[in-house]
C-alpha cells in the first residue's frame, strides 16, 4: 500500500513549479506598537541568516561574516551549517549550545572530518567578537567570508588582512589575531580569509583586538546567559533545551522585514526561504512568552495575518506565493494568544489579531460543517494555483496536521462538501476551545455582540461532541458521516474532549484509566504515541503512525488542565520530559517525533533533528508550575 509522505519529501516537487519574483506577503498591521516591536527586533549582530548556525548578520545593514569549512586537497566545501540527525549524513554535525535570544552570545560545537571545534560569539557596543577554540585538531581550514546579504546597498571586499564593508553610513572592518593562510583552491568567489583551526583564533570588528580581550568579552556575555539559566533553579537544564532551540530557530525574512521563527533552518531552506505552519507557528509562540514577550508577540501576530483571502489561517505560508489556499490546519490561535494575553495584558496584542480569528472562526461553520459535526477538508483551488495537494482525501489529511495518520487513511473524501466523511472529535474539541477562547478575547475588547455569538457556537458544537462519547469504550470516538459507523481507531485526539470541557468528571477519569493507563493502547515508557499500540500502523513507527509528538502530548495535557486528573497530569510531564532530555543530553538534538519504543529521535529521516515544537515535552512542566502565570502572581 502506497503511504503518505510526510511534507517534507513533497517540498522539492512544489518547489519546482514556482519560477516568480518573490513579493512581500499581504500583511494588514494594524497598531503602530507591532511596527516599532519589529523594527526592534530587526537589529543588531545575530544569526539571521535562515541558511547557515554559522552566519553572523548584522541589521538592518545585512552585513554577514560567515564562518566556513573546508580541508586542503578536498574540494567540499560546507557553507550552510544544518542541525541533522546522523541518517542523513551530512558533511558536518553540529550541537547548538547555550545562546541569549537576541544574538549577544552564542556558542555551537562543530565537528567535520574527525576535527571538533567550538565557536562562540559575543556582541557588545554594536560589535562583534568571535573565538573559535580547537577540541580536537585535525588541521583542516575554517574560511572566514564577508557577505552582503538579500541584495542590501554597499560593498564588501578585502584590505591586507582584514575584510571591509562599506555601508554607506558605516564602514565595518573584520580583523583576525592570526596571519591568514594562503587558500587560492577554496570553493569561494567572495572576499574572505582562511585559517588553520589548528590554533585558537579570535575574529572581531572595529579594531585590532588581542586573543585574551576577545576571550575576555566572551566570558562576560556567557556568564550573563548561564545566570539566566540558573534562575530557573530545577528546571534550568529544560529551560536551556527550550530555549536554546526557539533563539536559534529565529531568523530574518529580509522581504517582509520581520523576524520570525519557523519550524525549523533545514525546513526553512527547503521551502525557499521560510516556511510558517500554522499550529507549528502558535505553539512557538506559546513557548516564547516564557522568557521572550517580544518573540512570543511576533510569531502569534505573523502567522495570524497569513490569513488567505478566503478566510482562514493556512496550513502553510512560504516565499513565491507557495501558500494553502485549499486548507487551513488546526485551530489552536485563540486560546494560545488568550494564554499570552493573561501573562503580559497588553490589550493591544489583541487588537492585532483579533478579526483575523474572528474571521478564522466563523470559516470553519461555513466551509467544514456536516450537520453540525465538523471535518477535516479541502476546498477546490482557482486553476493554476499551486499548492500541496487539494480537494482530495491527502490534503483533507493535511489538514489535520497529522498528514499520513491511518485515523484516516480509510475514508472516503466527498467532493461536493469539500470533506472527508468523518466526524472528527479532535477538531470538534479544538473549535470549541477556540470559540470560548475568542469569546474571552472579544469580553475583553468590550464586544459583546460577538462575544454572544460565540459562545452560542460553541455550546451548538459541544452538545454535539457530548453525543459522541461510547460508553461501551469509554472514550469519544470519531464517526463515519456517510454510514454512522463509529470508528475505533485510536489516537491522542481523542482524548480532547477535555479542552472543550465537554467530559464529566467521570468521563475523563475513565479515559485516564482505560485508554491512557492502558500499556496496550498509549502508556509505556514513552508516551504518548500518535496511535495506539494495538493499532496494525503503530509498528510503521513512520511520521503520524506510532511515532510521539510533542503537540499531541501537550493538547493532550491541556485538556488534563481542566479536570481533576493529578496523577495523569504527573505522569505525562514527567515521561514527556524524560523523552525531550534522552536526546537533548545524548546529542542536543530536540526531534519534530519520536520513536515510541525507544525514544530515539533521529531513527528515521522524517524527523527533523532540531524542530522547535519538539520543546513542548518540557514546556508543559513550566506551565504546570505557574512560569505562565500573570507577572506579580
Amino acid at each position: 500500500m502506497n503511504q503518505t509522505k510526510p511534507l517534507c519529501l513533497l517540498v522539492v516537487a512544489l518547489l519546482l513549479q514556482f519560477f516568480v519574483i518573490a513579493q512581500p506577503v499581504n500583511r494588514k498591521i494594524v497598531t503602530p506598537q507591532y511596527k516599532e516591536l519589529q523594527q526592534k527586533l530587526s537589529s543588531g549582530w545575530n544569526t539571521w541568516y535562515a541558511n547557515s548556525f554559522l552566519s553572523h548578520v548584522l541589521l538592518p545593514e545585512g552585513f554577514s561574516i560567515n564562518l566556513c569549512l573546508t580541508q586542503p586537497g578536498n574540494q567540499e566545501y560546507v557553507r550552510n551549517f544544518y542541525k541533522a540527525a546522523d541518517i542523513h549524513k551530512r558533511p558536518e554535525k553540529i550541537i547548538p549550545g547555550l545562546r541569549s535570544d537576541d544574538g549577544s552570545y552564542t556558542s555551537i560545537t562543530v565537528i567535520y572530518k574527525g576535527e571538533t571545534i567550538f565557536i562562540q560569539t559575543a556582541a557588545e557596543g554594536g560589535e562583534q567578537y568571535i573565538l573559535v577554540s580547537p577540541v580536537q585538531s585535525k588541521e583542516n581550514y575554517l574560511v572566514v567570508e564577508a557577505g552582503l546579504l538579500w541584495n542590501r546597498k554597499g560593498s564588501i571586499g578585502r584590505s591586507g588582512d582584514q575584510l571591509t564593508a562599506n555601508l554607506g553610513d558605516r564602514t565595518i572592518t573584520v580583523f583576525a589575531t592570526e596571519t591568514p593562510v594562503a587558500d587560492a583552491y577554496s570553493v569561494t568567489s567572495v572576499p574572505h580569509l582562511a585559517f588553520s583551526t589548528a590554533k585558537a583564533l579570535g575574529i572581531s570588528t572595529g579594531k585590532q583586538r588581542s586573543l585574551a580581550e576577545i576571550s575576555a568579552v566572551v566570558a562576560k556575555q556567557r556568564r550573563v546567559v548561564e545566570q539566566r539559566i540558573a534562575s530557573y533553579g530545577p528546571l534550568s537544564e529544560s529551560f536551556q533545551a527550550m530555549q536554546t532551540i526557539l533563539a536559534w530557530n529565529a531568523t530574518y525574512d529580509a522581504p517582509n522585514e520581520r523576524v520570525i521563527s519557523p519550524v525549523s533552518r533545514s525546513w526553512s531552506a527547503g521551502w525557499g526561504g521560510f516556511v510558517l505552519f500554522d499550529w507549528d507557528t502558535y505553539f512557538a509562540s506559546y513557548m516564547y512568552a516564557l522568557f521572550n514577550k517580544e518573540l512570543a508577540y511576533a510569531n502569534a501576530i505573523e502567522i495570524t495575518k497569513a490569513i488567505t483571502p478566503d478566510g482562514f489561517i493556512p496550513n502553510y505560508q512560504s516565499p513565491y506565493g507557495q501558500t494553502s489556499f485549499d486548507r487551513s490546519q488546526p485551530p489552536i490561535g485563540s486560546k494560545v494568544i488568550m494564554e499570552i494575553y493573561k501573562k503580559y495584558r497588553e490589550k493591544w496584542l489583541l487588537e492585532e489579531v483579533y478579526q483575523e480569528l474572528l474571521t478564522w472562526n466563523r470559516w470553519w461553520p461555513k466551509n467544514r460543517d456536516r450537520n453540525v459535526y465538523l471535518c477535516w477538508g479541502s476546498n477546490p483551488v482557482a486553476e493554476g494555483v499551486k499548492t500541496i495537494e487539494s480537494h482530495n482525501r491527502q490534503a483533507a489529511a493535511f489538514e489535520s496536521g497529522l498528514d499520513n495518520s491511518p485515523m484516516y487513511e480509510d475514508i472516503p473524501f466527498n467532493a461536493e462538501t469539500n470533506t472527508m466523511e468523518l466526524a472528527d472529535v479532535g477538531l470538534m474539541a479544538m473549535y470549541i476551545m477556540d470559540c470560548n477562547s475568542l469569546a474571552a478575547m472579544a469580553t475583553e475588547l468590550g464586544l459583546k455582540q460577538d462575544a454572544a455569538e460565540l459562545k452560542k457556537r460553541a455550546a451548538q458544537y459541544s452538545k454535539k461532541l457530548q453525543g459522541m462519547w461510547d460508553e461501551k469504550s469509554g472514550i469519544y470516538l470519531n464517526q463515519r458521516i456517510d454510514t454512522q459507523e463509529k470508528s475505533y481507531r485510536l489516537s491522542p485526539t481523542n482524548f480532547y474532549p477535555l479542552l472543550a470541557g465537554v467530559c464529566t468528571q467521570a468521563q475523563a477519569a475513565r479515559m485516564m484509566k482505560e485508554h491512557y493507563f492502558n500499556p496496550d493502547e498509549f502508556h509505556g515508557e514513552y508516551v504518548i504515541p500518535s496511535i495506539a499500540r494495538n493499532d496494525s500502523a503503530f509498528k510503521d513507527n513512520d511520521y503520524w503512525r506510532g511515532r510521539i509528538w510533542g503537540p499531541m502530548n501537550f493538547l493532550t495535557y491541556m485538556g488534563m488542565q481542566q479536570y481533576q486528573l493529578p496523577e495523569a497530569r504527573t505522569d505525562l510531564i514527567t515521561r514527556s520530559k524524560a523523552l525531550l532530555m534522552k536526546n537533548w543530553k545524548k546529542e542536543g538534538g530536540i526531534y519534530e517525533n519520536y520513536n515510541a519504543v525507544t525514544g530515539e529521535g533521529g531513527d528515521v529521516g522524517s524527523a527533523d533533528a532540531f524542530y522547535h515544537w519538539g520543546a513542548l515535552l518540557t514546556f508543559m512542566e513550566f506551565v504546570e508550575k505557574g512560569y505562565m502565570a500573570p507577572k506579580g502572581k
